[in-house]
């Protein structure tokens, strides 16, 4: 299904249909304003909704604490979104979706999608009366248990918990789901990882994992999961790192991986040194990999991670130039170096001439970076996106800049005054030729 979808995505983009856009770091998909406005005139014109009333509905709710609730009645609504902007009207604070509203919403029992975004604070019992629901969004909830009723919703494919900060662990009920194909949990550093039952290997259906806890003999129960396409897994420690790497070594349908390193509380941003990372050897399709911990060196291993596409790479703190290996991969489209390096000046070694040959978006966040003073002619041949986070020292930008033609967009958040100041003056002629340049300078 997921391949079917991207296909039909990938054909509706070629063929203008659909627009793609870099915003910040990640990529977003939109129905060009021509398309919009055509479509309209065409539903106005054959009188759309009128002709549509009795069919399956998609409903949007914004729901601003008034307890005013649409009428349904007659409705066969399938789909569900509701946005939570409620607040406290002593102080302003957010406040949840009561437990009665939340009854309400699980009365609608042919919803095949519900997805509640905001501050969710309980979910009743009468949740697992929805048995048709393939999809189920908690994105950014105030939850800290799921009902054990949810193991009802056979038929349930996506479980969507991420950014719920309270969550710590899932009910045992949920291995009932064998239909579950995407589990998303944490997906932040800021997050606490989340606590898998038992027994998690048997849901064999699943193609997404991410956020779980890296301990508790997770390891065994991911050998059962060979299946998995998406993986993601926080607190990597010494005590079962080399069993951990041995199960997603045998996941050859892995194109996607995401390995955190145990947390250094007593530091805001730093993560401890991986563990055995040098004997990993990464799944052959893995197209997207996000590293959060420090390393020592570069692992051999990078060099033949021939399909990656993506690479992040955060806290690693290295003493030696990643690029060097980096800029030889060939279908590497977008890198993130968040304080993954921490050269205060860095030079045309950074990419030489025809290095990075389809890199389309680069992000340096860096405390130390403060000079970057030279681009050979001929490096970063496709880039269009380049954006500088928390580079706050950084004064000085790159001679051959103005030769990168791709160029599309310039960030710098923030933007130290010195180095604005001779772009918008002496040096204006390295980004003059970028249609988007956007920044705010130091506080």
């Amino acid at each position: 299904m997921e391949d079917v979808a991207e296909n039909v995505l990938k054909e509706l983009i070629d063929l203008g249909m659909l627009q793609v856009q870099q915003v910040q770091q990640e990529t977003e998909v939109k129905v060009p304003a021509s398309y919009v406005q055509l479509c309209i005139l065409k539903l106005e014109k054959q009188d759309f909704v009128s002709k549509t009333a009795n069919s399956p509905v998609r409903l949007r709710i914004r729901d601003d604490g008034r307890d005013i609730y649409p009428n349904v009645e007659g409705l066969l609504i399938q789909s569900l979104f509701i946005i939570s902007e409620r607040r406290d009207s002593s102080f302003g604070a957010p406040r949840g979706l009561s437990r009665a509203y939340m009854r309400n919403v699980c009365g609608m029992h042919f919803l095949l999608v519900l997805d509640l975004r905001g501050l969710i604070e309980c979910l009743p019992d009468e949740l697992g009366d929805l048995i048709h629901l393939r999809y189920l969004g908690l994105f950014n909830s105030n939850l800290d248990e799921l009902p054990g009723t949810l193991g009802n919703l056979k038929r349930l494919q996506t479980l969507d918990i991420r950014m719920c900060r309270h969550l710590r662990k899932l009910p045992i009920e949920i291995l009932h789901i064998q239909q579950l194909r995407h589990l998303l949990m944490s997906d932040s550093i800021n997050d606490c990882e989340i606590r898998v039952p038992k027994g998690v290997g048997t849901l064999v259906s699943l193609h997404t994992l991410s956020g779980i806890y890296g301990g508790d003999d997770i390891a065994i129960e991911l050998i059962a999961l060979t299946q998995l396409r998406e993986l993601g897994v926080k607190r990597v420690t010494d005590d079962h790192a080399s069993e951990l790497f041995a199960a997603i070594k045998k996941m050859e349908n892995l194109t996607s991986l995401s390995l955190e390193a145990e947390r250094n509380y007593f530091e805001d941003t730093s993560f401890s040194i991986f563990a055995e990372l040098d004997a990993f050897s990464p799944p052959p399709l893995l197209q997207e990999f996000f590293l959060l911990g420090g390393l020592i060196e570069m692992p051999v291993w990078f060099a033949s991670m021939e399909n990656l596409t993506r690479l992040s790479l955060f806290y690693s703190y290295l003493s030696e130039n990643p690029t060097s290996v980096l800029q030889l991969l060939p279908k590497l489209k977008h890198l993130q170096l968040w304080e993954a390096y921490k050269a205060r000046h860095i030079g045309k070694e950074f990419c030489n001439a025809g290095g990075f040959p389809v890199l389309e978006t680069l992000t340096i966040a860096s405390e130390f970076l403060a000079e970057w003073t030279e681009i050979e002619t001929g490096a970063f041949p496709r880039l269009r996106y380049l954006c500088f986070r928390r580079c706050r020292n950084l004064i000085f930008l790159p001679e051959g800049l103005q030769n990168i033609s791709t160029l599309q967009d310039l960030c710098f958040f923030p933007w130290n005054p010195d180095l604005k100041r001779r772009l918008m003056g002496e040096e204006n002629y390295k980004i003059k030729h970028v249609p988007n340049i956007r920044g705010f300078e130091n506080r």
